[in-house]
């Protein structure tokens, strides 16, 4: 089953999060991921929404979601993320056409 990553941040050091940047692809694209938002200006239609950033991929299962985000990898460039922004993510399953 198809899950979905979603993650909100706030980018306070440009400079460092894009260390982030310009390693996250080549990271991610072993992984079987896909990449389907990246918005710095999302349409807020409820609530209040702080973040400077969305970010949403997809990954086939779990198991490929959690080998990408443990990987050594990505743990090594996760060091910028977390230098440049602070960030909130959920992970979410895929809709299979019931809602119970």
């Amino acid at each position: 089953m198809a899950v979905y990553m979603i993650s909100r941040m706030t980018i306070h050091d440009r400079a460092e999060y894009g260390k982030y940047e310009a390693r996250f692809m080549d990271v991610f694209e072993k992984f079987d991921g896909k990449v389907l938002s990246i918005d710095e200006e999302p349409q807020v239609i409820a609530g209040e929404w702080n973040a400077t950033r969305l970010v949403l991929i997809e990954f086939p299962g779990k198991p490929q979601l959690f080998a990408w985000l443990t990987s050594p990898e990505y743990q090594e460039i996760g060091k910028h993320r977390d230098a440049g922004s602070t960030a909130e993510a959920i992970v979410v399953k895929g809709f299979e056409g019931t809602s119970e």
